[in-house]
């Protein structure tokens, strides 16, 4: 493969995973780390690829967010894991927010309450899945429906929200960097799980490894607000010492 068409491959890995690792495209290229670093860095100064810690992502990313469908075809395996391991930090919290998304609607599958609990959740998906649920009642918040996730948004959501009181929060994001907290494209999402994140006394953050060293458009959290991120085993020893670093618990499930 020659230097141009390594490239162009490089941009297309890039654009349909939403980041690239160079460690990863070392080992599936068969060539030196550095090589990929110098293929990553020259994309950067054409102005087709952002560089972050470990890899890189499309310049694309910060207007691009994937449907529901496309995210359930990737990482599923890991994401289970997260979903059943967050799960258990349910803990004796009666009211729960569950964020939109797919990691968020397999926590709501791994839900299995033996006491009764009330579940809130801008998503409806899974406000659908849990109804029938024995020992769960739904509380959806209204507002404005995205089609890519289904989830409610803009100030109806906002002010809803503002009136409860939550016991926890499984917040999701498509970033978080130890600069810029937790960000996503979207500013009326953003809204929305600000809100929850104010009325919840625990948060947890859940997300699959892949969203670790890279940020998006807009920042709804900092990283010291949560009491625990709950991820899968490929985050480093080295990343999970930097949140502990900043207090936060680390699940590599």
């Amino acid at each position: 493969m020659y230097a141009i068409e390594r490239r162009q491959w490089l941009i297309e890995r890039a654009r349909t995973s939403g980041r690239i690792d160079v460690s990863t495209m070392s080992e599936e290229l068969g060539l030196a780390p550095e090589t990929i670093r110098r293929d990553l860095n020259d994309l950067e100064r054409q102005g087709l690829v952002r560089r972050v810690y470990g890899g890189a992502v499309p310049v694309e990313r910060l207007a691009f967010e994937s449907g529901l469908t496309m995210r359930a075809q990737r990482r599923q395996e890991e994401k289970n894991r997260i979903a059943q391991a967050a799960a258990t930090y349910v803990r004796a919290a009666e009211s729960i927010y569950i964020d939109e998304g797919n990691l968020p609607q397999l926590i709501a599958d791994h839900l299995r309450p033996e006491r009764p609990i009330t579940v809130v959740t801008p998503s409806l998906p899974i406000a659908t899945s849990l109804v029938d649920r024995d020992n769960v009642e739904v509380i959806v918040l209204g507002g404005r429906v995205r089609a890519t996730t289904l989830g409610a948004v803009d100030h109806w959501a906002v002010g809803m929200l503002s009136t409860l009181v939550l016991d926890l929060a499984f917040m999701g994001a498509n970033g978080v960097t130890l600069e810029h907290g937790l960000t996503v494209p979207d500013g009326a999402v953003a809204a929305v799980k600000s809100m929850a994140m104010r009325v919840s006394r625990r948060r947890i953050f859940v997300a699959d490894s892949s969203k670790y060293g890279s940020d998006s458009f807009v920042r709804f959290a900092e990283l010291n607000e949560f009491e625990r991120f709950v991820t899968d085993d490929a985050l480093s020893v080295e990343h999970a010492a930097e949140l502990h670093a900043r207090g936060i618990e680390v699940t590599r499930a």
